[in-house]
């Protein structure tokens, strides 16, 4: 392996994807398959009052529809959050169900209310449109921090404040205020990272096929995480022994984390093919895509960085608003906490650091892990910090940061450097990797040229 190591290594699977032979979940076509469109709700918030799908049951090619209230008298559970985050006080978190399909009240654009099997997708889509739906709008919250307050629209009616937990890492919040009470100078941070869709090339598909004949169900799902689909989907879904269900991942055009998680139209067409006894696809459309897939970031943030008269950092205060979403999904409780709140020491040799995450429900779509997933969102708080508090104190970015780096240490001969957010670092050298980097940019002379355009603007 060692003639690996440091070079260029030729891919083997790329003629078949060049040549238009990949194999994707929407190519696959079995015999009898049936197709599925799911009617979404238009509406942010809205009560449910009534579903009449009379019209649409009676028209050519309808094979099915189901709606919440079949899936609920069914017994059918919904699709559950794998990660679990406690309050800081010990309470577990607030996980409302998430159910395949609404009965009661949608909570975001998007939430399916039914869904339409037919010979064809068209009829599908054709015969969903003339389902009747009495919604009662309902007033809708879509920003993390103003969900906490207490007059804020409850997206689940039993939890007042919106909160799906409150959690804490680091050192004690009174030894860190009060370090930042008598620091020389603060650089104080108020900042969004914005709410965003992944968009991979291809979109979601999930095809459910039941075989009569051995009583076994084959889920067809574009997902990069097939293991952990088929463990919810039977043990807490739809309660299935584990050797009844095959779940298969052909090719995936691209996903960014976004098709780890387990999605309701994975179980729902399993389900729905049981009941039919016949295959049931199920494509997203791309703007379907944008009002289902899971989301990314959704952090409302304030940070405090204390600095002495050296420029040392001395205490570092984060308190950040997450949101979930409408509901939570897989890992979703994770990512503002054990994969950020964790990765807020940095490369800096801060001694003292408090993060405070309030997860707040709000009437959007769930966010999950997207593109490193909270180690992203941490690097820009941090670096932002720094790089302020340099412009503030007047002194070099590049200087400010060497002042603070962690020594280097390799692990061996040195232990490993433990944070104050509990992990522990195993090996870096952060003085010598910026060192590099400066060299190669030619810093001291692009500084110099910085400050000549400077002063040509201000003659």
């Amino acid at each position: 392996m060692s003639k690996y190591i440091g070079e260029s290594v030729k891919r083997v699977e790329d003629k078949r994807f060049t040549t238009g032979k990949g194999r994707y979940t929407d190519d696959i076509v079995l015999p009898g398959m049936t197709y599925a469109y799911i009617l979404r709700s238009p509406h942010a918030h809205a009560r449910i009052n009534s579903i009449d799908t009379a019209k649409a049951k009676n028209m050519d090619g309808v094979v099915a529809i189901f709606t919440g209230k079949d899936i609920a008298n069914a017994e059918i559970n919904g699709v559950p959050c794998g990660w679990q985050v406690d309050f800081k006080n010990g309470d577990t978190m607030h996980e409302p169900p998430h159910p395949l399909l609404v009965a009661d009240k949608a909570r975001h654009v998007g939430d399916g209310i039914a869904i339409v099997i037919a010979e064809d997708r068209y009829i599908a889509r054709d015969a969903a449109d003339e389902i009747e739906v009495d919604y009662e709008i309902l007033d809708a919250v879509v920003s993390p921090e103003k969900a906490a307050a207490a007059d804020a629209p409850r997206v689940h009616d039993e939890l007042p404040n919106n909160m799906a937990f409150d959690w804490s890492l680091g050192n004690p919040i009174d030894e860190v205020d009060a370090a930042i009470e008598s620091a020389h100078h603060v650089t104080s941070l108020d900042f969004v990272n914005q709410r965003l869709v992944a968009n991979a090339i291809e979109p979601r598909s999930a095809i459910g096929h039941y075989d009569t004949t051995n009583d076994h169900y084959t889920l067809y799902t574009s997902s990069q995480n097939p293991h952990l689909i088929r463990l919810l989907m039977c043990a807490f879904v739809l309660n299935l022994p584990e050797h009844k269900v095959r779940v298969v991942s052909p090719d995936v055009g691209g996903g960014f984390g976004s098709k780890i998680f387990h999605y309701t139209e994975e179980a729902l067409v399993t389900w729905c093919s049981g009941q039919i006894k016949r295959p049931v696809k199920w494509t997203a459309e791309r703007s379907e895509s944008f009002v289902t897939d899971a989301h990314g970031r959704d952090h409302v943030t304030k940070a405090d960085m204390a600095f002495d008269q050296d420029g040392k950092i001395t205490a570092l205060r984060v308190k950040t608003y997450a949101g979930m979403g409408a509901y939570l999904s897989t890992f979703a409780p994770a990512v503002p906490t054990y994969l950020h709140g964790t990765l807020l020491q940095g490369l800096y040799t801060t001694p003292l650091i408090n993060v405070d995450v309030v997860a707040t429900f709000t009437n959007t779509v769930a966010v999950d892990a997207y593109r490193g997933a909270g180690r992203p969102e941490a690097t820009y708080l941090l670096e932002r910090l720094v790089e302020n508090g340099a412009h503030e104190m007047g002194i070099d970015p590049a200087e400010l940061r060497f002042k603070n780096f962690i020594p280097a240490f390799d692990g061996v001969d040195q232990p490993g450097y433990q944070t104050q957010v509990a992990l522990q670092y195993d090996s870096g050298n952060y003085e010598e990797v910026l060192k590099k980097a400066l060299e190669m940019v030619g810093y001291d002379d692009l500084r110099a040229q910085q400050k000549n355009a400077s002063e040509r603007r201000t003659l």
